[in-house]
């Protein structure tokens, strides 16, 4: 009976052995005798027992590595702590197994030099606004040198960048200057908009007026121009009166006493006014000037009678 079991268990052991199943995962690698023999893709499979045995299991899923931070330095001499995440997967196992001791630890490492590398290549502006860019050099370097591992850098990600103490020190001071110099600019450019506005202002205000006095003048110039016109045509309106009177039988003599008595009028108000005694030094010629003046009248008749002959 005890014979029995032993041989029972011997058999399920050889078919352990015998039988292998890969997971959908992974694939295996699989030696004979210590030498390489192929790598099983996953599936069902039958080794020979105690000649293949499975050396090597790699996960074919993509693989996050986290890379620890370091101290690199810009271009611009200043310190940073740098630290990101690396997405890779193997791509062929035997090289994976064979081609480095530890892939995993190897592809961190060499993302590490390469960061440093890159960013020293850079300002410490350049890293926080080039990130993409900076990415993108890092995974095509690690990719090129990572080929004879059988695995494949699918991208890497900057995590953190943390300056030293004094650089963020520094930064802040030059923030705020920044901010400081912002302000002024925004009051200089308010206080430079309201002068404009201000001098619009004024010479609006110049215009308003002059465009008022200008039509102050005109509207005088008019009103002048009218009174002068309605003057005019009212003194014409009375001298066609006149002419028309001194038509009439009688008119000559009403006319002549009128002038007569605007005369004396005019002379009596000078001879009151003036301080100075006034008196004529021909009184004897007043005779002759009143009927000069008949005669002028005479005349003026004359030639209304004619005129009207005419017509």
């Amino acid at each position: 009976m005890f014979v029995f079991t032993l041989v029972i268990l011997f058999v399920l052991f050889i078919l352990y052995k015998l039988m292998l199943i890969v997971p959908m995962r992974e694939v295996h690698v699989i030696e004979r005798l210590g030498k390489f023999r192929t790598v099983l893709q996953p599936g069902f499979h039958f080794l020979i027992p105690f000649f293949d045995r499975v050396s090597y299991r790699h996960d074919t899923r993509e693989q996050v590595l986290d890379v620890p931070p370091q101290s690199c330095i810009s271009k611009d001499n200043t310190q940073l702590e740098v630290d990101g995440l690396v997405y890779l997967k193997v791509m062929d196992g035997k090289l994976a197994s064979y081609g480095i001791e530890n892939y995993r630890k190897a592809a961190v490492n060499l993302a590490q030099t390469t960061m440093r590398s890159e960013i020293g290549k850079l300002t410490l502006s350049e890293t926080f606004s080039e990130r993409d860019r900076l990415n993108e050099s890092i995974v095509r370097e690690i990719d090129k040198a990572s080929e004879p591992w059988g695995i494949k850098v699918l991208r890497y990600e900057i995590r953190n960048i943390t300056p030293s103490r004094h650089v963020i020190h520094t930064l802040e001071k030059q923030m705020e200057a920044e901010r400081r110099k912002r302000a002024e600019i925004t009051l200089a450019n308010a206080e430079k908009a309201a002068m404009i506005n201000m001098s619009e202002g004024e010479r609006q205000e110049a215009i308003n007026i002059s465009e008022g006095q200008k039509q102050k003048r005109i509207n005088e110039a008019k009103g002048t121009g009218q009174e002068i016109a309605i003057i005019a045509k009212a003194k014409s309106e009375g001298m066609a009166m006149i002419s028309q009177a001194l038509a009439v039988n009688g008119g000559n003599d009403a006319m002549n006493m009128l002038l007569k008595e605007q005369f004396i009028a005019q002379l009596g108000k000078i001879l009151n006014d003036s301080q100075v005694s006034v008196v004529p030094a021909e009184m004897a010629k007043l005779e002759g000037f009143f009927e000069g003046m008949e005669q002028v009248t005479q005349t003026v008749s004359g030639h209304n009678a004619m005129s009207k002959g005419a017509r």
